[in-house]
């Protein structure tokens, strides 16, 4: 018998259990004490730089397994579960003990009363009781490694369910043992087809029935070695099981269906880990019509809404977002199977010159990158291809080579261009015997080659046997049914691989010491207050953004003399703690040319103010920077992420075209770069209709400053803006023309 146990736990553990009709699935209420995290590495902002790697081979693995619950009285739910529970340990060899206050045996196997019981320490505990909290107590004094709760009532259902999943949690996390759920299911203990070979998809799921689509993958041959459902994830969570996942040497693709991510940053360390092992990760995540977006005071706020940030995070960290389970499992199975690209080029090659445009069509659109092949290529398929049909690619070959021995020289001859890293066939429909002998050709020319082929089945039947047998049958060739699914899956296929070529952590760069411009800047923030335009160009000068030549003045008089100082012509704005957008309320001047103008101006802007009752610091007298590209530049903090950096087209256009890159920090002068690439406007920085290109090199020192900035500064910093920041000329730099910073 192992620990020890009051009397008290024992008799309301057999309470429990037939209170509830041995079903787990109702609401529980209970209350404990949340206990603090383990101690990590930490960045400057205070945030984990890696998180540990849970060692789940116990959990996926076991020796012993006790069922908390246990049942083998028919018609009720527990012993449906007790029943499939014990035929998965005796497939993965675990011993199993029953545990029960009132059953000697289930199933004919000996039942213990408790878990203080239990003949050996276990390695997973399976809670089938409805409220998991005096039991992970009673698991914690016998030192169980995992335990799995199905009993629903938890954050699903509401502010109660979610207090009592955090009293859950924080029992959990002062036990010493890892919990599955609560309000998961049985998809970890599913029986995998052991007979099949290869690298292997891992899947991750919320929601256990959207995760059947990628593990009946197995009926196509395609290997599956995991399955996590994890619920509400009270403590494990889809980042602990892509960190681990991504170290498991079998698993070739992680596929997740996420409804929710529990945190941001652990997240970001996951896919960190993955993709510095070349492990792709896979998902759907829902959201993205999220109507619930803050209402932020700066543009950069109103740019950021949730599903924004999550998908340019995932993007950053090489996380494959796709948007369908059809897309899921078809993209999984060829990044799981498909070896490392020899090049990016695409041929497309059909039976029809009409399936080959439509086909290219769609792939160019989605980015790939159809090369022209050499001359002397086309002249080699000419050989065998009549000569009035286009081989530049797609390469039509008339239908009738396929039929004979001219077919695989085709192939053959494709494959061998070394600009050529994969070859897509599309075949619309049967056509018999065409279509058999060009799938055969297909999967023989795969068995010799390096090189990825696609085939697309386009028939909506599907029991053809050149589908069925011949390209399903294969391992080499990555078979689709729809273009879409094809280009989609091909598209991440070669972005993984470009992404992971020499993939650098961001993490091993984050800052993790306050630099001085930190310590200046921390004098300048006033909590939970904005900061004044004056005042907030002051924490940008700290961190060595420039801004325009400026002063703030408090009289008509000071007014002229600044003006002298800064230079004609000058714009003047009024400068407060509770200014946003001071445009609307015509507290801006600009083009102002004399000391009259000057006088004015100032009389008008403390006139306005006085009778909008906006209390003023002062009126700023700038510098009037006139030529160049206004941009926006920003920090907004994610309920997820933490701070995250915005860059888009600034001024009015910030508004009405809402065009704008996101990245969480950490991220390097690359996808700074990248940042600015993804916009729309992009053209707009290199020069058209006879304006000079912009200093994008100054643009982007400002992106990386403001990343230091709001690494520093972390949640002390709730929104910052800069609008607009003025690009100036190539070799000129950048100026923030305004600025608006918010508290925490």
């Amino acid at each position: 018998m192992l620990g020890s146990t009051h009397g008290t736990l024992t008799t309301d553990f057999r309470a429990r259990v037939e209170a509830c009709g041995e079903s787990p699935r109702t609401a529980v209420h209970s209350s404990a004490a949340p206990s603090a995290d383990d101690a990590v590495p930490l960045d400057v902002s205070g945030r984990p730089l890696h998180a540990d790697v849970p060692d789940l081979d116990r959990f996926f693995r076991p020796e012993s397994v006790a069922v908390i619950g246990a049942s083998d009285a028919e018609g009720r739910p527990n012993a449906g579960i007790t029943r499939q529970l014990i035929a998965w340990a005796e497939r993965v060899g675990a011993r199993i003990h029953p545990v029960h206050p009132t059953r000697p045996t289930v199933f004919g196997l000996t039942c213990h009363a408790s878990v203080a019981d239990l003949p050996e320490q276990v390695d997973l505990a399976v809670l089938l009781v409805a409220d998991p909290l005096p039991v992970i107590e009673e698991l914690a004094e016998t030192k169980v490694k995992f335990a799995v709760a199905f009993a629903s009532g938890f954050a699903e259902t509401g502010d109660a369910g979610a207090a009592a999943q955090e009293r859950l949690g924080a029992a959990v996390r002062g036990s010493g043992l890892r919990l599955l759920g609560p309000n998961t299911n049985l998809n970890a203990f599913e029986k995998f087809r052991e007979d099949l070979d290869g690298p292997a998809i891992a899947l991750i799921t919320q929601s256990g029935h959207q995760g059947r689509p990628v593990y009946t993958l197995q009926e196509l041959g395609i290997r599956l070695s995991h399955w996590a459902p994890t619920g509400n994830e009270a403590d494990l969570e889809t980042s602990d099981f892509i960190s681990y996942f991504a170290e498991r040497p079998e698993v070739g693709a992680i596929a997740c269906y996420v409804e929710g991510l529990k945190d941001g940053r652990s997240f970001l360390l996951a896919a960190d880990r993955a993709a510095r092992n070349g492990v792709p990760v896979v998902a759907v995540k829902v959201g993205r019509t999220e109507t619930g977006a803050r209402m932020a005071a700066s543009h950069t706020g109103k740019l950021t809404g949730a599903d924004t940030v999550v998908d340019a995070a995932m993007r950053q960290f090489g996380v494959i977002r796709v948007d369908g389970l059809d897309e899921l499992q078809d993209t999984a199975a060829l990044l799981a199977r498909a070896r490392r690209p020899r090049a990016d080029g695409v041929v497309v090659y059909s039976i029809s010159g009409g399936t080959g445009a439509h086909f290219s069509d769609l792939a160019t659109e989605a980015g790939l990158t159809l090369p022209t092949l050499s001359q002397a290529k086309q002249d080699e398929l000419h050989q065998w291809i009549p000569d009035y049909l286009n081989v530049a690619n797609p390469v039509d070959n008339g239908g009738h080579p396929v039929g004979d021995w001219r077919g695989r020289k085709i192939i053959d001859a494709i494959l061998a261009d070394p600009e050529v890293g994969v070859l897509i066939c599309p075949i619309t429909g049967p056509f018999p015997p065409m279509s058999d002998k060009l799938a055969q050709d297909l999967v023989d020319a795969a068995e010799q080659s390096d090189k990825l082929i696609c085939a697309i089945w386009g028939s909506p039947v599907g029991t053809e046997d050149a589908y069925r047998t011949t390209l399903l049958g294969s391992s080499r060739v990555a078979t689709f049914r729809t273009f879409g699914n094809c280009i989609t899956a091909v598209r991440a296929y070669l972005g993984h691989h470009r992404f992971t070529t020499g993939y650098r952590s961001p993490f091993e760069d984050a800052p993790r010491t306050p630099s001085p411009s930190y310590r200046k800047a921390q004098a300048l923030m006033r909590p939970s207050q904005q900061l004044s335009e004056h005042a907030a160009k002051q924490l940008l000068r700290a961190y060595g953004i420039r801004v325009p030549r400026e002063q703030l003045v408090t009289s008509a008089a000071a007014a002229v003399r600044a003006a002298g100082l800064v230079g004609y012509p000058v714009v003047m704005k009024a400068s407060g703690p509770q200014l946003g957008h001071k445009t609307e309320l015509g507290l801006v001047k600009i083009g102002l040319t004399s000391a009259s103008q000057i006088r004015d101006a100032y009389r008008e802007l403390t006139d306005i103010a006085r009778y909008e009752n906006v209390p003023l610091d002062g009126i700023l007298v700038c510098q009037m920077v006139e030529r160049g590209v206004e941009m926006v530049v920003g920090v907004t903090q994610d309920d997820l992420f933490g701070p995250t950096v915005t860059v888009g087209l600034g001024g009015v256009l910030v508004e009405v075209l809402h065009d704008a890159a996101v990245r969480v920090p950490p991220f390097g002068e690359d996808q700074a770069r990248a940042m600015l690439r993804e916009l729309r406007g992009h053209a707009l920085l290199e020069g058209v209709r006879g304006a000079p290109p912009a200093d994008v090199d100054a643009l982007v020192e400002v992106v990386l400053r403001i990343q230091r900035m709001a690494l520093e500064l972390g949640d002390e910093l709730s929104e910052l803006d800069i609008n607009p920041l003025m690009v100036l000329p190539r070799g000129q730099g950048a100026v923030a023309l305004d600025a608006l910073a918010i508290c925490r």
